[in-house]
């Protein structure tokens, strides 16, 4: 799965010299957080909700509301935004979008094409590839069992669902606790609770859960 198969798209783009509370209107009026920032077609920055409201005057501050008001119309976007933006493509695997927006605690990064910015991966995009991995939507059992980290397990799994007519809707492998292990977590549809334990019990090494 390739970024530009989740990104948000048509993206939402603020011009530099928008003043913040232009900009805050525009980001709740769409139900955005974040937007890149485009001068002449170009990106120069990325601005998020957050970064505006702390520009903003407090709630407890002594100007009055002409005062406040002159001075949100006197800071811009450019003076809050973030300058050097981290960017992906289109065809950057999603895994890889994931990584930098988890090992740089961002929300999202904008996608570009020939210097041009055509949408955004957020971490709600993410957020929404995650309940499609694990089958959140749909109905099934769902299994979480340990195994050994060898090769064949996971074909043994799944050939012993599939003998017995059942069909997966996800599956997923993770870290365990021990380097030689791996937890495996699926969902399959068309068979029971208790039949599907009585089928893995004998190919992984513990249930650590399973419910309908």
């Amino acid at each position: 799965m390739l970024v530009g198969e989740r990104m948000s798209k048509p993206v939402i783009t603020i011009p530099p010299d928008m003043p913040i509370s232009e900009a805050l209107n525009l980001m709740k009026k769409e139900h955005i957080r974040r937007a890149p920032v485009v001068k002449d077609a170009k990106l120069v920055g990325i601005v998020s909700d957050k970064d505006l409201l702390n520009a903003s005057p407090s709630p407890v501050t002594t100007l009055s509301i002409w005062e406040m008001n002159y001075l949100l119309s006197k800071v811009t976007v450019s003076q809050v935004m973030t300058s050097n933006v981290m960017i992906v493509t289109e065809d950057t695997p999603i895994e890889q979008a994931a990584r930098i927006m988890a090992d740089n605690k961002i929300g999202g990064l904008p996608v570009l094409r020939d210097g041009h910015v055509v949408g955004i991966i957020t971490e709600t995009d993410l957020f929404k590839v995650f309940l499609e991995l694990l089958g959140a939507r749909e109905p099934g059992v769902r299994v979480t069992a340990l195994i050994e980290d060898q090769p064949g397990q996971l074909a043994i799994i799944t050939e012993a669902i599939g003998k017995r007519k059942g069909n997966f809707i996800a599956f997923g492998q993770f870290s365990a606790d021990k380097p030689t292990q791996k937890i495996v977590t699926f969902k399959v549809k068309g068979l029971t609770q208790d039949d599907v334990k009585e089928i893995i019990m004998p190919v992984v090494k513990e249930i650590v859960d399973i419910r309908s």
